[in-house]
């Protein structure tokens, strides 16, 4: 190993060429870091700095030729080597359109620091980019035109160095000066007796953070002779790439290599450490070579990406893959991945493929709109595949979510229709998905929701009119409040603000009204000359009917489920209903079982006989129903407990129903904060 402290200038200038091997990743950086970059060149000549450390740059020399040009294989240090290269081109095509300076030598920047005088074709240029980047940086160093639509981090980059020159907050022989300022210390390896990956491992430079695909990259491609290296990545690792657009590449292949890890192993790893885990998966998965394993990668991207990019030939699929991005239901990806290869390779048909992912797609919808925790469903959809059987593929799939309890539950149509006419859908993310899909079901003619907004046929106004007021009776404060943004209230129009406030039957008759609308979700309307709470109750339970035909409960008959029932325990099960509950009780038990429930997927709920348990390995609290209040047993030593407040009781050698050795109460729902700041002392001591 070399390391020399000195300049870009000094790097640049001899017969050099600097490459950038193919298991790098592209040029990243974006404009925050150039103007970090321009920001520390500005500061340091106005405070007139003698110098500014800017990083290193690590490279591999290949072999020394007789004559010609050096090359060194750049491993770290690409991304500040090509800003500084923009930044050179753009000040010396200053130089050429403003002959009239002579304080800048366009010819000197040219020939020393962005090409090799005396050398043609490729080794003409000091530095060598990756693919796309390569024709990008070669057309700017030449100054030749760019092709139309050209999308590319080196563009905007390079124009935000000319827009910086041209304000003259610097004159450009001092911006050149400044470069000059910029210390690097430049590293070079010996290959045969440096360890490489292990250097490029341990490095973090200032720029941009390598992302756990780039390491994944790096890790693959690094360690293969030339020849294997070269084929792996353009037959194999470039077409992965190209699958993910170009904006969001890093940050979905990131996600990609993490849902790929959680299909094969079904466990997920843990979001900072995906690379650590892809380099154990490697030394002990199926695959007896490097090109076999990135075999298997492209096949599973073109799944992934179809799903997230949403690209297929099939429309209904299509169709489908906009749903799960509207619902935002990545947790599904790893079992999607495994459905989708099985239908690949022919063990479920096309049709089976939709249904399932109908089947999921329900699944996260119905558990949203009745309102059940969603931190679980990463682990349900992690281990779902392991109960597939490919004798009975798509009856052990549905008898796996028919059987599915408690938390896990798949919502029947009873709790579903329940929960969708009385939730307040209006103010769900999900409002327009939910009114699209109500009016699109089984239409030939399907609308494009963004055309119209949403109308509430009774007005939002606290302030209603006279005629409104007499319209939904005596009582209509409480009609308004109950319903207002409810399914049975809402629907959609092109003429929201004409409607606005009007009563029911101008919103009817007027121009553009209900009468004349072709929506489906209007034909229920045409038909009255009133609305109120009879009719808005009617009309969401029409609209229920018809979304559990949307978004489908899995059927199963009583043979087909038998082979899936596990065999009743001889111990009585318990429920909520077990405990005597009443609805105040009820309300704060569900408040407070959602706020426990949330802080982790592997937060387990038991109902005993006489308390429900919340556990991890074991129990961390216990919640006992009494007549006006919860008490809240805590698993944890009462000393041990930070209780500023003084809400907890020690009950040490006292016999109680639960676990621990303190307990709480909650009374009132404004307490909820300060109780679960005490639970989550014992959930965290179990998580340690």
């Amino acid at each position: 190993m070399d390391a020399t402290k000195g300049n870009i200038y000094a790097i640049l200038n001899g017969n050099k060429q600097f490459l950038i091997p193919v298991y790098q990743r592209y040029y990243s950086w974006d404009i925050e870091q150039c103007k970090r970059l321009w920001n520390d060149i500005v500061e340091m000549q106005k405070k007139n700095k003698q110098g500014h450390f800017v990083g290193s740059i690590v490279n591999i020399a290949e072999k020394a030729m007789p004559t010609g040009v050096q090359k060194y294989m750049i491993i770290d240090g690409q991304q500040r080597m090509t800003t500084l290269t923009l930044l050179l081109i753009a000040l010396r095509d200053y130089a050429v359109s403003h002959p009239e300076d002579t304080t800048i030598n366009s010819r000197r920047i040219d020939n020393m620091l962005l090409k090799n005088e005396y050398e043609s074709g490729d080794e003409r240029y000091k530095l060598l980019l990756t693919e796309t980047d390569r024709d990008i940086l070669v057309n700017l160093v030449e100054d030749k035109p760019m092709p139309e639509n050209t999308n590319s981090r080196l563009l905007a980059n390079h124009k935000f160095f000319c827009d910086q020159i041209a304000t003259k907050d610097l004159a450009p022989a001092e911006i050149y000066e400044s470069i000059g300022k910029l210390q690097i210390v430049n590293i070079t390896l010996d290959r045969d007796v440096d360890d490489a990956q292990a250097i490029f491992e341990s490095l973090n430079s200032t720029g941009k953070e390598l992302s756990e695909s780039d390491l994944i990259r790096n890790y693959v491609l690094m360690g293969l002779k030339p020849d294997e290296q070269t084929y792996v990545y353009e037959h194999l690792w470039r077409p992965m790439e190209l699958m993910f657009e170009y904006e969001k590449q890093d940050s979905v292949m990131d996600k990609f290599f993490r849902d790929y890890l959680t299909m094969k192993q079904t466990r997920i790893p843990k979001i900072d450490r995906v690379y650590e885990e892809f380099k154990l998966y490697h030394l002990n998965c199926e695959f007896a070579t490097i090109r076999e394993l990135c075999q298997d990668l492209l096949t599973y991207s073109r799944y992934y990406t179809d799903m997230v990019f949403v690209r297929s030939k099939n429309a209904t699929i299509k169709s489908l893959y906009d749903d799960i991005n509207n619902l935002r239901m990545e947790v599904a990806y790893p079992f999607l991945l495994k459905v989708h290869n099985d239908y690949a390779e022919g063990i479920i048909t096309e049709n089976d493929l939709i249904e399932v992912i109908k089947m999921c797609i329900s699944y996260v919808f119905r558990r949203s709109i009745c309102d059940i925790p969603t931190n679980s469903l990463n682990k349900t959809f992690a281990t779902l595949r392991n109960e597939i059987r490919n004798d009975d593929y798509m009856n052990s799939i549905k008898a796996f979510f028919i059987l599915r309890d408690d938390y896990k539950q798949f919502p029947d149509d009873d709790k579903f229709i329940s929960a969708f006419t009385s939730r307040d859908i209006y103010n769900m993310r999900s409002r327009n998905f939910i009114l699209s899909h109500l009016e699109n079901y089984d239409n030939k003619a399907p609308i494009i929701i963004e055309n119209y907004t949403i109308e509430h046929i009774m007005p939002q106004n606290s302030n209603l009119s006279d005629e409104w007021k007499k319209e939904l009776g005596d009582n209509w404060k409480d009609v308004q409040k109950t319903y207002l943004h409810t399914i049975g209230n809402l629907t959609l129009t092109a003429y929201n603000s004409e409607m606005s406030d009007k009563p029911f039957m101008i919103k009817m008759d007027m121009a553009g009204g209900f009468k004349e609308s072709a929506l489906r979700l209007n034909a229920y309307l045409v038909k009255l000359t009133e609305w109120n709470e009879k009719h808005i109750k009617e009309r969401a339970q029409l609209l229920g009917d018809k979304a559990k035909k949307i978004w489908r409960y899995p059927e199963l008959s009583v043979a087909e489920l038998a082979p899936y029932q596990v065999e009743e325990k001889t111990t009585q099960r318990y429920s909520l209903e077990t405990y005597d509950i009443n609805p105040f009780t009820k309300m704060l038990f569900d408040m407070l079982d959602r706020r426990i429930t949330n802080l982790s997927a592997n937060v387990k709920r038991e109902f005993k006989k006489l308390y429900i348990a919340y556990k991890l390995d074991t129990n961390f609290v216990d919640i006992v129903v009494q007549k006006q209040r919860l008490r809240v047993s805590i698993n944890m030593k009462y000393t041990d407990i930070y209780d500023p407040k003084g809400l907890c009781r020690d009950i040490t050698g006292l016999g109680r129903w639960g676990n621990g050795d303190a307990e709480l109460f909650f009374e009132h729902t404004s307490e909820i904060d300060d109780v679960m700041e005490i639970i989550e002392q014992s959930y965290n001591k179990q998580s340690e």
